[in-house]
């Protein structure tokens, strides 16, 4: 799978978060918003009666004489718990009365100190474990007593306990239902998707004839219809393209052929004639020459046409064997008397391949370095990390940038104006025979610094 495309089953778990978080935000925030709205109700609810109660009391507690120690003082305040079932503490001076014994109580400063101006004071703590509403005031302007009421919220709070339990369970209800949801809606979103991705790889395996169903009038449909016209626009494209490469292996292969056989006939006329140069006069000799040299430069390009028809068609073979790579190096500049012209470091190497083909491969580089490069033409080989390596190198004036990309297309020259035995296709042939032998050829070349290829084929 291309490494950009982002899998069906990934984007389908995204929409699916997706969904989850939109859903479970909402109705999140919709469960936060209920039970702080009940919650603050509920709390104001149980603060207004608190406050009409002590209201009440505090005007009871009026009626009834204050004074340090006063008798029946104590079952008075007994009486609130007793007859209201509201526990109660007095405080006179420094004199604790509870409504219970068992009351233990601390009443907070800062509720103190708003009693103490004359208002009605409230704060919600525990006693006993138990949230309580304690709620006082001064029961008599005239006398330095403050009486507090304790309001049991226990039950109001176990209520919004209860509240928030159940809110918590719908939330993940909700969640889990949104996911389920979502799943199998973005599945159902996501298939045409998964169809149109089936069908791109299946048109970029070759199968060009691949459609995508147009269903509905909706978006898909509009999507699926132009996939549909791009499919019919490349599938026609591509025929014509092939059509065309064909057209152009068959000309290339047929004009090789028919010119193969006079071919024949004028090199054997010009080998004649060559044997004969030193008994033509000289004003004769010179255009004999020319002739010689333009009939073996035709032959070379004939031979190279074939070469070309050949790979093309893919009508060859590799004939693996043990090849030493110094020996085979060697022997080739040998053959070739290049000798003296092309300093040679090679390192003992013995690869399987088709010795033919490398040959072919090394000659090719080594003969355009000779005619390209002129000096200094050196060829290293040996091992490295990845396989066999052979380098063919020169100090000539080098290649421009612009023009390194084109090297190895067919009938490209670097300079248009160069004359030369080259056709522009030994580098082309070079590479396919790399190819051929699972390797490939590199470039480097800077201007008035010289030209390096080098030939990379791996050893398994």
């Amino acid at each position: 799978m291309p490494r950009d495309v982002v899998p069906a089953s990934r984007l389908r778990t995204r929409m699916t978060v997706a969904f989850i978080i939109v859903a479970g935000a909402s109705a999140a925030a919709l469960a936060a918003g209920s039970y702080l709205l009940v919650r603050e109700s509920r709390l104001d609810d149980s603060f207004s009666r608190a406050e009409q109660a002590t209201r009440r009391n505090l005007a009871l507690a009026a009626e009834v004489p204050i004074s340090g120690g006063a008798p029946g003082l104590r079952g008075y305040v007994e009486s609130f718990q007793r007859e209201r079932g509201v526990p109660a503490v007095l405080l006179l001076g420094e004199e604790v009365i509870a409504s219970n014994p068992t009351l233990d109580v601390a009443i907070p400063a800062e509720l103190r100190s708003v009693v103490a101006r004359g208002e009605i004071g409230f704060q919600r703590f525990e006693v006993d474990g138990t949230p309580q509403l304690v709620m006082g005031g001064r029961p008599d302007a005239g006398v330095d007593a403050e009486l507090y009421f304790l309001f049991s919220e226990e039950r109001l709070f176990e209520d919004l306990a209860d509240l928030r339990n159940v809110l918590l369970l719908g939330l993940a209800l909700v969640i889990l239902v949104s996911g389920l949801a979502g799943w199998a809606v973005a599945g159902r979103t996501l298939q045409p998707v998964a169809t149109a991705s089936r069908a791109a790889r299946s048109i970029a395996e070759g199968l060009l004839d691949t459609r995508l169903p147009v269903g509905g009038r909706d978006e898909f449909g509009s999507w699926a219809s132009s996939f549909n016209d791009m499919a019919e626009a490349l599938e026609a494209k591509i025929s014509a393209l092939t059509e065309a490469r064909a057209r152009e292996r068959r000309f290339t292969s047929d004009v090789a052929h028919e010119l193969r056989t006079p071919l024949t006939a004028i090199v054997s006329e010009a080998s004649l004639l060559r044997e004969h140069l030193d008994d033509m006069p000289p004003e004769a000799r010179r255009p004999a020459e020319l002739l010689v040299a333009d009939v073996s430069r035709l032959r070379r390009l004939v031979e190279e046409l074939m070469e070309i028809s050949r790979l093309d068609a893919g009508r060859t073979s590799v004939r693996l064997e043990p090849v030493d790579l110094r020996s085979l190096l060697g022997g080739m500049l040998r053959a070739r008397a290049w000798e003296s012209r092309v300093a040679l470091e090679a390192d003992e190497a013995v690869l399987q391949t088709d010795r033919r083909r490398l040959e072919r491969i090394v000659g090719n580089l080594v003969g355009n370095a000779l005619e390209h490069g002129g000096r200094d033409v050196a060829v290293r080989a040996g091992r490295d990390g990845t396989g066999v390596f052979v380098e063919v190198s020169d100090r000539g004036r080098g290649i421009a940038p612009e023009h390194l990309g084109h090297l190895f297309e067919r009938f490209y020259k670097a300079d248009p104006a160069r004359t030369g035995p080259g056709s522009g296709l030994g580098l082309n042939i070079a590479l396919e025979n790399a190819r051929l032998l699972g390797g490939d050829i590199e470039v480097w070349s800077e201007p008035g610094e010289g030209t390096r290829f080098t030939l990379r084929i791996p050893v398994t």
